[in-house]
């Protein structure tokens, strides 16, 4: 019996691995990923069955454990943003190159616009690079759909695959038919196999294997029941859709072109793409992301055959696509374009009244006030938003983990004082690391470890090193005498603004923990124990 669920993309493609057997979620939650493991973690058969569903510290210990239970015959999906994916590439490459045992299904959200990231990036270019299946679907019921045929894939080609999502498929919704029975997850089975073991003999055969499965992968490409060409009654002009883009060019209702070759599946379908070419005189890519598709084709057709897309500029080279942009280069004229009304006022981004982050800005910038060259070094969480008015106080914001080391690096060049300010999550994401560094080399920094008791800027996940961040720095070195704690808050602002400048003179490397849980999750909390009272 067909059930009909209203669903985010997130959720459906959660629920597609549910019902297709999962064994385990492994994710870091950032935008807009998130959503897919927080589905798995509240359904009902998630604890009838003991799927493992626990937040990991970052991307690689993710990648790594889903390849730990791919291992041992289980089914497991691996959820992230796509800056994510940068963090877990070493172990994500490397399993193409191991292989499977149970199906490896890697969800990457992608975020064009940089809605919530730092770049634009296209993660089909990581599975290219990776020469392991893509599918990127169009909708939230291929969504669901897709997890099924991405396990089977995985298991018939004994590889990883990566699934493909956009910002606006993940966080839309859309009706979806459930009607698929929902399997048994995989018996234990562990791989005994070498080919795990890459070493230099090993990994150049796997190597040699994994390129001979290329074929396969492009014979299932041409096969895929989500990719079709769609021939229509115009001349001249052929459409190449990508994923969410085919629903872009059929809104617009395109006249005057020959057909429309729906692309959810890679490598890109080579005899499907000549088809198209050889009954139009040129072709449009239309992909929501970076010019994948359209280098592909270039490289495929040759330099005399037309093609238009992004790089051309017949598409916006930056950004999300938009019904409207795709009609204009489909050579239609926009009667009605969506345009910001003029006079609203903005609402930029800023800290929740009540932060603890607020009170640490307000410290670090009086004392800053003090020094000449000092500098403020931030990081990926809510206290980025500490760059912007009022505050104004961090000089940078590249990655996770990334205050620390640039921290280090600006003192080893003689700035002083160089402050870091990372959150609790991002520390033991990426920070330690770098902390270590700082320790072995006698680093004058200053860490603020600004812990609000949860992974704030995603909704509220669990922090993987609440309560241990003492323990932590003091394990990796730091003096016990220079790890401070505090509590931010207005009135405990002289002890705060004390701990700052004595920590900022001692010559060597100082951690600082205000620690103050965040009022949106105490919130929730209190108001959740009021409900459980009445």
């Amino acid at each position: 019996m067909t059930e009909k669920k209203l669903l985010l993309g997130d959720e459906a493609i959660a629920l597609g691995a549910l019902h297709a057997g999962l064994s385990g979620v492994y994710a870091y939650p950032g935008t807009p990923s998130t959503e897919i493991t927080e589905y798995i973690q509240g359904h009902p058969l998630t604890r009838e069955r003991g799927i493992h569903s626990r937040w990991c510290s970052n991307e690689k210990t993710a990648m790594e454990a889903a390849l730990g239970m791919s291992y041992a015959g289980k089914r497991a999906l691996v959820c992230m943003k796509h800056v994510g994916l940068n963090v877990c590439a070493d172990a994500f490459v490397n399993s193409a190159i191991t292989g499977v045992n149970g199906g490896l299904a890697v969800l990457v959200a992608d975020d064009p616009s940089m809605h919530s990231s730092q770049n634009e990036q296209d993660s089909r270019f990581y599975g290219k690079f990776a020469m392991i299946p893509i599918f990127e679907p169009s909708n939230q019921q291929e969504c669901y759909d897709v997890l099924e045929e991405a396990f089977a894939t995985s298991e018939k080609l004994r590889l990883p695959v990566l699934i493909r999502l956009v910002t606006r498929l993940a966080h839309s919704r859309a009706s979806v038919s459930v009607d698929h029975p929902v399997m048994e997850a995989n018996a234990l089975n562990p791989d005994s196999g070498k080919h795990w073991v890459l070493l230099p003999a090993i990994a150049r055969k796997n190597y040699v294997g994994l390129l001979g499965k290329q074929p396969d992968m492009e014979q299932m490409a041409e096969q895929s029941k989500y990719s079709r060409l769609e021939t229509l009654d115009g001349k001249g002009l052929g459409v190449i859709a990508c994923g969410i883009a085919y629903n872009y060019v059929k809104e617009t209702e395109p006249e005057g072109v020959s057909a429309i070759l729906k692309l959810n599946q890679y490598p890109l379908p080579k005899a499907q793409v000549e088809q198209l070419a050889a009954m139009s005189d040129r072709i449009l890519v239309v992909e929501d992301g970076q010019p994948f598709v359209e280098e592909n084709l270039r490289a495929l057709l040759g330099k005399d055959y037309k093609v238009s897309g992004r790089l051309t500029g017949d598409l916006p080279r930056t950004g999300e696509l938009t019904p409207d942009n795709v009609a204009k280069a489909l050579g239609k004229t926009v009667s009605t374009p969506f345009e910001a009304i003029d006079d609203v006022v903005g609402r930029p981004p800023a800290l929740c009244q009540g932060c603890g982050h607020r009170d640490v800005y307000t410290a670090l910038n009086e004392v800053a006030a003090e020094f000449e060259g000092a500098r403020i070094f931030g990081d990926i969480g809510c206290y980025t938003l500490g760059a912007l008015p009022p505050f104004q106080s961090i000089a940078s914001c590249v990655d996770m983990g990334a205050s620390i080391t640039m921290a280090k690096g600006a003192a080893d060049a003689g700035v002083f004082p160089a402050i870091a300010v990372i959150g609790d999550s991002t520390f033991t994401h990426s920070g330690m690391t770098g902390l270590l560094d700082a320790i072995n080399d006698k680093s004058n920094i200053t860490v603020v470890i600004s812990d609000n008791l949860t992974t704030a800027m995603t909704g509220g996940q669990d922090s993987a090193g609440t309560n241990k961040f003492e323990a932590i720095c003091l394990g990796l070195g730091v003096e016990p005498e220079h790890v401070r704690v505090v509590v931010p808050l207005a009135k405990n602002m002289p002890e705060i603004t004390r701990t700052i400048r004595e920590e900022i003179a001692y010559n060597g490397v100082s951690v600082i923990i205000p620690r103050r849980e965040c009022v949106q999750t105490l919130g929730r909390k209190l108001r959740k124990q009021k409900a459980q009272k009445k």
